[in-house]
Order: C-alpha cells, then sequence, then structure tokens
C-alpha cells in the first residue's frame, strides 16, 4: 500500500482501506463538523419546554454561540465534555497524545480568547457543559441567575418548577 511498511501486528488491527495512511490523513482533515447538534437540542428543548423566547441560534458572533438572547445580551455555549476539557467527565485518549494534547489545548485557549471578546463587546457568556443539560433548574439558573428569566417576551420561569403546572 503505498511502498509504507507496517508490521504484522499493526495490519491485524485495522481496517482494510482504500487510501494509504497519507491520503486518508488528508480526506479525513477535510472533513467538517455540523456542531453539536443533539446537545444543542436538548437545550432548544429545554427553553421551548419552559416557554422562554427571545433567543436566536446561528449568530455571527466571535465563537459562534449556540444560542443568544440579544435583548439580554447573552451568549450560550454548550460545551462538549470531551471536545472542551469537562473537568468532570474528560479523559484523554492514550493513544495518538501527540495529536491530541495540542489539539485540546487550543479549543481551550480558543474558549477562552472568544469569551474575552465576547465580554469586550458587552456580552455575558455562560457556558453549559452537555452534561448540565440533565439538570434543567442548573442550567436555567446559570443562564438567566437566581431570580429566573423575565422580560416582555415571555412569562417568569420559576426555576426548578416544573414545565407543566399540572405535573
Amino acid at each position: 500500500m503505498g511502498g509504507e511498511r507496517r508490521s504484522i501486528r499493526e495490519s491485524e488491527h485495522r481496517m482494510a482501506d482504500v487510501f494509504s495512511l497519507a491520503k486518508r490523513a488528508s480526506v479525513m482533515s477535510r472533513i467538517r463538523s455540523k456542531g453539536n447538534r443533539d446537545t444543542e437540542m436538548a437545550l432548544l428543548a429545554l427553553l421551548r419546554a419552559h416557554k422562554i423566547h427571545g433567543w436566536r441560534r446561528n449568530s455571527s458572533l466571535p465563537g459562534r454561540p449556540d444560542f443568544i438572547f440579544a435583548a439580554l445580551r447573552i451568549a450560550v455555549f454548550v460545551d462538549g465534555c470531551f471536545w472542551h476539557g469537562c473537568p468532570k467527565h474528560f479523559r484523554m485518549p492514550e493513544s495518538n497524545a501527540d495529536y491530541w494534547v495540542p489539539k485540546l489545548t487550543r479549543n481551550k485557549v480558543r474558549d477562552r480568547e472568544v469569551a474575552r471578546q465576547l465580554k469586550r463587546r458587552g456580552w455575558q457568556v455562560v457556558r453549559l457543559w452537555e452534561h448540565d443539560l440533565r439538570n434543567e433548574g442548573k442550567v436555567l439558573r446559570k443562564i438567566f441567575g437566581p431570580q429566573g428569566f423575565h422580560d416582555a417576551t415571555t412569562r417568569p420561569v420559576r426555576l426548578g418548577a416544573s414545565p407543566n403546572p399540572e405535573s
């Protein structure tokens, strides 16, 4: 395969590939993520369940926040535990450390720089871990503070309260 030598042991654990290692790396490097869709959808469902309005997605602000509340100048990011180094769940991969350590370090540095840029522009930056989405009250408190959310676009939200008054 492309003149590359592989040990018998190494080739036993690899799937057959029509590309050389260099070509596969080139192909894979061109694949771009479409975002953290599952976590965004979870937050979207939570906001809708609590009838919270006034948010927007797909903002062109620095760092492309997952959600913004323009009237309140709040930018919300939902960070994946792996990609952003959650102190509770992150585990550094054991293989290919020469790739992962700088990559994940750059993610954290970029997160801090984006937060600084947004704060300089007068935005409040809220970062949620993907595991935070399991606790609706915690998410709402992190976004809107202990008083809950209340403005002309929605009813007040009692934090920790069920979105359905009947339940």
